[in-house]
């Protein structure tokens, strides 16, 4: 894996100066409203062939399954509605193994050899970096979590984060409510722990941003590569200089050794921020009660008050037999919900019509309206997470929050 971000080394694009229309709410999320529009493709009815790759092996499997059931999900609900553009929907998912090298070239392959009408995102953010570059240079809209801030600053043109996942957002949501704490309940030092690829990079960014702008003292910064042979050297480390704020910016497998090795060595900072980890349900079920207040960030979460969520939660429940509802299952449901309003809103699947069309509109998920920038980005989402019982509770902002964030960290064992 790359060793950084990179971010620093790339060079910024002009913008391009895109109309967003304030009032229009994509019809797409109503599946009964599907067969109102008229196809724009001259091929007639066939199925619409929709590409995408995901790692249902290999280290990202947990999650990229999540993914994989979103999308089929929608491709579910799109066809008992009538189909997208009065056509059938087909979805092609490969695996690629977790291998990001391996997600490129079967990308290609799909867009190549099996002659995809539209693609549909990968993950993790790694994959989706290289991604983002093929479809645009197969001038083919492109919804995915992308590969953080540095993939969306490329002067990509079809590319788009419906939501994205954004590492340089990751601890917004915290960080804006410890400024809202008397300054004498804040931590005054902190230590951080980060995974040596472009996810960590970015995430780590957002960790020393937040920091500096409370001026809370970094003490320590270590990267290390997976596979992580053991975390405890490197809580021990962070226990011993004293920090009493500690971030582990890693994913899940290696999350889940850290929380232990925080155990393990009695470590009780005052708060303790986690990277992707623990969002997914796994997460309860490697750790148990040690996974508890543990916070995060996230860009969607099963409690957030928009249409459709509650039908996502009934079918996560009803079908897939999640005690909660996946917020990796989300995620890939509100990616094909905007690929379904571009279409619809084009009325065709010419590529740069739906692009011009998700440029110039704005489109409704179970995650909220997304109006698009010209990098292909919304506004920036600052949702915060907490582990409480087992479960990746909504803790910021207040406006859509469920409970409140349970502090300090270390008081609570």
């Amino acid at each position: 894996m790359a060793s950084d971000d990179n971010s620093g080394q790339i060079t910024f694009p002009d913008r391009r100066t895109l109309l967003k229309s304030s009032g229009v709410a994509a019809t797409g999320l109503i599946a009964g409203c599907l067969n109102s529009f008229s196809s724009g493709n001259d091929d007639g009815g066939g199925p619409i062939d929709i590409g995408a790759t995901l790692p249902l092996s290999g280290a990202f499997s947990d999650t990229g399954q999540y993914v994989r059931d979103g999308y089929r999900q929608w491709e579910q609900e799109i066809n008992n509605g009538g189909g997208l553009l009065d056509r059938e929907v087909n979805l092609i998912i490969e695996d690629d193994q977790s291998e990001p090298s391996q997600g490129v070239s079967l990308l290609q392959r799909l867009i190549n050899q099996e002659n995809v009408d539209l693609l549909l995102g990968g993950y993790p953010g790694s994959t989706a970096a290289g991604q983002m570059q093929v479809a645009d240079e197969n001038d083919l809209v492109y919804i995915s979590m992308g590969g953080h801030m540095a993939s969306f600053e490329q002067g990509f043109e079809y590319t788009l984060g419906a939501p994205p996942l954004m590492g340089q957002w990751w601890y917004n949501g915290f960080f804006n409510w410890l400024k809202n704490q008397p300054e004498s309940e804040r931590p005054k030092t902190a230590a951080a722990i980060t995974i040596d690829n472009p996810v960590g990079g970015a995430i780590r960014e957002c960790t020393t941003t937040g920091l500096d702008d409370l001026g809370i003292s970094l003490e320590m910064d270590e990267r290390y590569s997976l596979p992580l042979d053991s975390a405890q050297s490197l809580v021990s480390e962070a226990k011993d200089i004293g920090a009493e704020m500690f971030f582990a910016n890693g994913f899940f497998p290696d999350g889940v050794q850290t929380i232990q090795a925080v155990h393990n060595v009695e470590y009780r900072p005052k708060a303790l921020l986690q990277g992707v980890g623990s969002l997914t349900p796994a997460w309860e079920d490697e750790l148990g009660e040690q996974g508890n207040y543990v916070i995060s960030g996230t860009s969607m979460h099963p409690d957030l008050p928009f249409d459709g969520v509650d039908d996502l939660n009934q079918a996560a429940s009803e079908k897939y037999d999640r005690g909660s509802t996946p917020i990796y299952f989300m995620f890939g449901y509100s990616w094909a919900q905007t690929l379904e309003q571009g279409v619809n809103g084009a009325g065709s699947l010419d590529n740069t019509e739906i692009n011009d069309w998700l440029h110039n509109n704005c489109v409704q998920t179970v995650g909220g309206e997304y109006c698009f920038d010209d990098r292909g980005l919304p506004d920036p989402i600052d949702y915060a997470t907490q582990i409480q019982n087992g479960t990746a509770e909504l803790v910021q902002p207040e406006d859509v929050a469920t409970t409140d964030i349970v502090y300090p960290y270390g008081e609570q064992f």
